[in-house]
């Protein structure tokens, strides 16, 4: 199996400028993926995507290839995952260089824990049927707790097939997860069908303690203090 880490980067981020460069712990944000990426014996190539020349400096002194500049309408608010992660596989296969998996790490999750790359891996082994592979962890307030307000001003559950959901007894709730943002793995079959997750997506549960996703100055600080311990 070949496998490829992709790790997006564009410039343009309105909560933290430049925010995928910025030191953490003096070290810029983007190093920890692709650091985490490089040690990983399995992964055959680590690649920044990135509409930056300025982030591009930073992900080659940090080890990573960057073999294009992302073209701007795939690097906008509005890009979804699928479009560079799609644009990668075809950069890469235009090339006759093909790759079976295709590593989505983002720089806003730079503390996972160790080995998700080949838990993911295992997971696809053990799972032939499996298109994709993310990172995701239990919810802490459950879903069959919510309420909305109707018109009237009263508030009812938003499971209406559920009989009283808020009311069952916590042992009887179901395991529901939220999707975090540490690792999500795609085979290139799933790719090429146009989907980055596919139908059948397979969980690599993580625990809440080791989650940390970068989105304000408040989240760098917490990610610091957590470097330190």
């Amino acid at each position: 199996m070949k496998i490829i880490t992709v790790i997006p980067a564009r410039g343009g981020s309105k909560s933290i400028p430049k925010k995928n460069i910025q030191l953490l712990n003096n070290k810029p944000l983007l190093s920890y993926s692709i650091e985490y990426s490089l040690r990983s014996k399995i992964v055959k190539k680590t690649i920044v995507s990135t509409d930056s020349e300025e982030i591009s400096n930073v992900a080659l002194k940090s080890g990573a290839d960057v073999p294009f500049l992302r073209p701007a309408q795939l690097a906008n608010d509005s890009s979804r995952d699928y479009e560079f992660m799609r644009h990668a596989l075809d950069f890469f296969e235009n090339k006759n260089e093909i790759y079976d998996f295709f590593v989505l790490l983002r720089p806003t999750s730079p503390l996972r824990p160790d080995g998700l790359i080949e838990k993911a891996m295992e997971i696809f082994t053990t799972n032939l049927n499996a298109s994709s592979v993310r990172s995701v962890a239990k919810v802490k307030e459950h879903p069959y707790r919510t309420w909305m307000k109707d018109s009237s001003g009263a508030i009812k559950s938003i499971f209406k097939e559920i009989e009283e959901p808020y009311n069952l007894p916590r042992q009887e709730l179901p395991n529901i997860f939220f999707q975090t943002g540490d690792i999500e793995v795609v085979s290139r079959d799933t790719l090429l069908k146009g989907s980055i997750s596919g139908s059948n997506v397979y969980p690599l549960i993580i625990n809440h303690q080791d989650m940390i996703d970068i989105d304000n100055w408040e989240d760098f600080t917490k990610a610091a203090e957590f470097i330190k311990i």
